[in-house]
């Protein structure tokens, strides 16, 4: 039982010292593109989701719904994102996200594969495809846990 407590321990710091580190390194390179974190985050939110209004947007990523209209409306200046009157409900306003989201988002991906491929070249590929296995094992764990949980 000592055993599997320390390797809990073990997984659990593992995991947060290499997510501190994802998200050091995300920051530097979403400096180089001139996007912030949280709007990164809205596109990212904005593709994988598709349509989606402001109120969802900002549930989604746990936003008041005035923090969501801020970052939303800095997105669009910037040419992101687009507000669109929904077809099916002319009251409702959708975003969109724009070519220049989509190749922002392209480009941000890029530099963090660059920078990860960077790190893992140094591993060898039977240890890349364990941890493959774990993290996807561990994934489908802790989502079922979360759908059980909703």
């Amino acid at each position: 039982m000592v055993e599997f407590e320390n390797h809990v321990e073990d997984v659990e710091r593992l995991i947060r010292t290499v997510s501190a580190i994802i998200k050091k390194r995300g920051r530097e390179i979403l400096a180089d593109f001139d996007i912030t974190p949280p709007q990164f985050n809205a596109l990212l939110t904005l593709i994988q989701s598709g349509s989606l209004t402001i109120g969802e947007l900002g549930e989604r990523m746990y936003l008041a719904c005035s923090t969501a209209t801020d970052l939303v409306d800095r997105m669009e200046r910037n040419g992101l994102v687009a507000r669109e009157r929904d077809t099916n409900d002319r009251r409702v306003i959708r975003l969109k996200v724009l070519e220049r989201g989509h190749q922002m988002l392209d480009e941000v991906m890029m530099a963090r594969k660059r920078y990860l491929s960077s790190v893992l070249e140094k591993i060898s590929g039977d240890e890349i495809k364990a941890m493959i296995v774990a993290l996807v094992h561990l994934s489908e764990l802790m989502t079922q846990e979360e759908v059980a949980q909703d």
